[in-house]
C-alpha cells in the first residue's frame, strides 16, 4: 500500500518482488539535494554514461565536451581516427583547458592547449610542449637552470576517462576499474550494432529544462499506462494491448504495435513497431515505425528536482524533409505532454505528503528502474 508520511518511520528499500507493497523507491529519494549529490558518484561516477555520437566528429582534432555531474570532459578524435575522453583539467595547476563546446558545434585543434600557463597536448593526451619557464630558472635565484627537471610526458598528460563504443554511441566511465561496457549493455549492445546507425547523421537537437528528478522522468519513459489517457493523438495508430515490455539486467524496450502495416522504407529497424529503449541509468534510443530515422533522449540531472532533456534527431540527411519536420513537432508535442505529467508528479512528491508510492502491475520497468537506483545507493 501507499505509506503516507503521517510521522512515522515506515518508509522501507524497494522491494525485489514487484507484487510486495514496498516497490517503489522512497518519495525522498525523489527530493533530497543530499541524493542528488550521492548520485552524483554513485549511479553517474560508476555506470557507463552516454557522451555523445561519432559522427559529430569526424575528423582528427576534432572534439567536443560534456559535463556529467561535476565532471568536465573532451571527447575527441585522435590522429589514430579513435575516439579518446580526457577531464578538461589541465596537468599544471587544474584549470579548465577548453570553453564548453556542444556536440552540435564540435570543434577542432592540432593540439589542445591550456590558455593558463600554454601547456599543449597532443591528442593522444600526452603533454606536448610547456613554455620555456618551466624548462629555465631565470626568475629563482635559488635554482640554476640545470636543476629544473625535465617534464616527463606521460607522467602529466591529461587525466584519461574510460571510453567505449556501442555503434556511433561513445560511452564514458569514471570508475577506476568498472564493468565493461558489453556487460552493463548486454544485448543492447548487439541488437544497436545490428542496424546501420552510422548512417544518419545528426538533423535537429531539442534542450529543455524540466522542474521534476530525473527519475520521476525517466519512470515515466518506462511505461505506457499513462498513453492511453495523456496521447490521444499519438495512440490512434497503435495496438497498446500488443504492445510488449522486455526487461534486461540494465536496459529495457518498450515495444509498439502499429494498427496498420507501415513500409518498411519508412524505419531503420526491421520490425513493424516502435522501439523505445531505455539504458540505465539516463540514455535512451528510440526507433520509430513512421520514420527512417532514430532519436536519442539524455536525461541529465541538474539538482534533486530538476533535469534537461537532449533530444537529438538523426536522419540519413541532416537537411530535413517536410515528413521529418512534422515528425519531430509530434516527437516534440508527446515531450511536451509528458513535461505536464512529471512536473505534476514532483509537485505531489515535494509537498512532503507521501513517504513511499506503489507501483501497478504492469509497471516493472519503472520497479526495475527504482531497483538499479536502490543497489547503486547501497553500492
Amino acid at each position: 500500500m501507499t505509506r503516507w508520511n503521517n510521522g512515522l518511520d515506515e518508509v522501507e528499500q524497494v522491494s525485489a518482488d514487484i507484487t510486495d507493497e514496498t516497490n517503489a523507491l522512497p518519495a525522498r529519494y525523489f527530493t533530497d539535494p543530499a541524493v542528488h549529490e550521492m548520485e552524483k558518484e554513485k549511479v553517474f561516477g560508476r555506470y557507463w554514461v552516454y557522451a555523445g555520437h561519432a559522427n559529430c566528429i569526424p575528423e582528427a582534432g576534432d572534439y567536443f565536451t560534456r559535463t556529467i555531474g561535476d565532471r568536465e570532459i573532451i571527447v575527441l578524435r585522435n590522429h589514430d581516427g579513435d575516439i579518446q575522453a580526457f577531464y578538461n583539467v589541465c596537468a599544471h595547476r587544474g584549470s579548465a583547458i577548453v570553453e564548453e563546446t556542444p556536440m552540435t558545434d564540435p570543434d577542432n585543434a592540432r593540439r589542445i592547449q591550456c590558455p593558463y600557463h600554454l601547456w599543449t597536448y597532443d591528442l593522444d593526451g600526452d603533454l606536448a610542449s610547456t613554455p620555456r619557464s618551466f624548462e629555465e630558472a631565470r626568475l629563482n635565484p635559488d635554482l640554476d637552470d640545470e636543476d629544473v627537471p625535465d617534464l616527463d610526458a606521460e607522467e602529466n598528460s591529461l587525466m584519461e576517462v574510460h571510453s567505449d563504443r556501442i555503434g556511433p554511441f561513445v560511452f564514458v566511465n569514471f570508475a577506476d576499474d568498472p564493468m565493461s561496457l558489453a556487460e552493463q549493455a548486454g544485448k543492447l549492445k548487439s541488437e544497436l550494432e545490428s542496424l546501420p546507425l552510422a548512417e544518419y547523421e545528426l538533423a535537429q537537437r531539442i534542450v529543455s529544462e524540466v522542474e521534476c528528478n530525473w527519475k520521476v522522468f525517466g519512470g515515466n519513459y518506462s511505461e505506457c499506462d499513462h498513453c492511453q489517457a495523456n496521447h490521444q493523438d499519438w495512440v490512434t495508430d497503435l495496438e497498446l494491448l500488443d504492445s510488449e515490455l522486455e526487461v534486461n539486467d540494465y536496459h529495457w524496450v518498450l515495444h509498439y504495435k502499429h494498427r496498420e502495416d507501415v513500409d518498411d522504407e519508412m524505419r531503420i529497424h526491421d520490425e513493424h513497431e516502435a522501439q523505445f529503449h531505455y539504458f540505465w541509468p539516463n540514455f535512451t534510443v528510440n526507433m520509430y515505425g513512421t520514420a527512417d530515422g532514430y532519436g536519442t533522449y539524455i536525461i541529465d540531472p541538474i539538482d534533486e528536482e530538476r533535469f534537461q532533456l537532449v533530444a537529438d534527431y538523426y536522419f540519413k540527411d541532416p537537411e530535413l524533409t517536410d515528413e521529418e519536420e512534422q515528425f519531430i513537432r509530434t516527437s516534440r508535442q508527446l515531450q511536451e505532454e509528458d513535461f505536464e505529467l512529471v512536473e505534476r508528479q514532483q509537485r505531489g512528491l515535494t509537498s512532503g505528503a507521501i513517504a513511499q508510492a506503489q507501483l501497478g502491475p504492469n509497471e516493472h520497468t519503472v520497479h526495475k528502474l527504482h531497483r538499479l537506483a536502490q543497489t547503486a545507493y547501497e553500492a
